[in-house]
């Protein structure tokens, strides 16, 4: 199909007509199918380096299709999807499972990332050189919902990587600290009478995998971020040049653990909400590329898992459709930010070639547009995922995906899923 965008804004340019064909940005051509963008604003693919599709195992839950519908109504043109499935993503065979999912699906392309350690068990490495070598081409391994505890086998798996420039994607939780937590440790725990889960948990663990991988030489990502001393401990490593890079999640840009007071569960995540103090050092960090990607940690979970008492809750958030609104929200228009921490870092930082790329011509065509003066009230019933736990139900978000477009080909148009 070949389209000719017409009226839009390239983050945030003046107007002008973008013309696709052949799956590539093209030069002006005749016959187009007029998009008319008057008003929007055309973004490269958003690219997100942490997102859960549940599949295979826990298909109540989510489903690769469902999950990559969500993602590209979430103006996303590739996605990573972590380990955590059932069976683990541990082997050559599981991630390249997912892969095919993914190519039949057609919305994103959807990237695997595979566990470090054997059923996410932190005790024996999982075959990262036969996940690196498979048709699904991995490049990230994580054993994320669990951390990788033990120093010498993160050291061991830093190590492997390097040969294939590989990324080690980091769950920093000391586990022994947080025995039995269930939510921050503060105030507000105090006060509820819950298990708090204390910041130093997490910033230990950075602490002592930033210096790992300042010995090794090797390329170290930490995922959600979620506490203003661990952006310090970040701070201090780019400083002296540490290949390390981190994410942080929408909600923890914008909630607290202050909506833990009433209970609900939709609040429980891992790691959890954090105090408004934490919340402020993590929106300067992304500012200050301290913190270099927006990534969803989308986390979606049936009924029965997320509807019950706090304590018997999973922890998670969905995140792919709301997760460029929420960052309107807080930062407003700043196109240039929103396009390197959302589309050209994750995509450099998980390898996926084609995106991330400048909307210029001769480049593969995975874009989005948005109308950036549109409000949406968040309805759960109206998600693409097949779960319901958004803690965003029945809040005023700027900002609308109108289309999307894979390698030329859209995947949403006028807000709604092609496929």
């Amino acid at each position: 199909m070949a389209y000719l965008i017409k009226g839009v804004s390239i983050l945030g340019a003046a107007p002008t007509d973008l013309f696709i064909k052949d799956g590539v940005i093209a030069a002006p051509f005749e016959g187009a199918e007029v998009v008319d963008a008057g008003g929007l604003v055309a973004l490269p693919g958003l690219v997100d380096v942490h997102t859960h599709l549940r599949e295979p195992g826990r298909e109540d839950a989510e489903t690769v299709e469902t999950g990559s519908r969500a993602a590209a109504l979430g103006g996303y043109t590739a996605v990573c999807a972590m380990a955590n499935t059932s069976p683990v993503a541990d082997t050559a065979g599981v991630v390249e499972q997912v892969w095919r999912l993914g190519r039949e699906a057609g919305l994103v392309d959807v990237q695997p990332i595979g566990a470090v350690t054997v059923g996410l068990a932190g005790k024996q490495m999982a075959e990262l050189g036969a996940m690196a070598s498979s048709a699904a081409n991995v490049r990230i391994f994580s054993d994320d919902g669990f951390c990788v505890a033990d120093p010498k086998l993160m050291r061991r798996a830093l190590e492997y990587v390097k040969a294939f420039d590989g990324v080690i994607a980091q769950h920093a939780e000391e586990p022994r600290l947080t025995e039995g937590a269930q939510m921050h440790e503060g105030e507000v725990s105090t006060r509820l009478g819950l298990t708090g889960w204390p910041a130093v948990a997490e910033e230990a663990i950075i602490a002592r995998d930033v210096l790992l991988a300042e010995h090794v030489g090797s390329r170290l990502h930490v995922c959600h971020v979620s506490t203003a001393g661990s952006v310090e401990v970040l701070r201090q490593a780019k400083a002296r040049g540490v290949r390390v890079t981190a994410e942080v999640t929408p909600h923890h840009l914008l909630l607290t653990d202050e909506l833990a007071a009433g209970y609900d569960p939709v609040f429980k995540v891992n790691p959890p909400l954090r105090t408004r103090k934490d919340v402020e050092a993590l929106r300067q960090a992304l500012l200050d590329g301290v913190i270099d990607v927006v990534a969803t940690d989308h986390a979606p979970h049936a009924v029965q898992d997320k509807e019950c008492e706090w304590a018997h809750a999973r922890p998670g958030m969905l995140g792919l459709e709301t997760a460029l609104p929420i960052v309107l929200s807080i930062y407003g228009p700043q196109w240039e930010l929103i396009a390197d921490r959302m589309s050209r870092a994750p995509a450099r930082i998980a390898g996926l070639a084609g995106h991330g790329g400048d909307l210029t011509v001769g480049s593969p065509a995975n874009l989005t547009l948005v109308d950036p003066s549109a409000r949406r009230v968040v309805d759960p019933s109206e998600l693409a995922s097949r779960s319901r736990n958004t803690p965003y139900a029945g809040m005023t978000l700027p900002g609308r995906i109108v289309a999307t477009f894979l390698r030329g080909e859209a995947t949403v148009l006028d807000g709604k899923a092609v496929k």
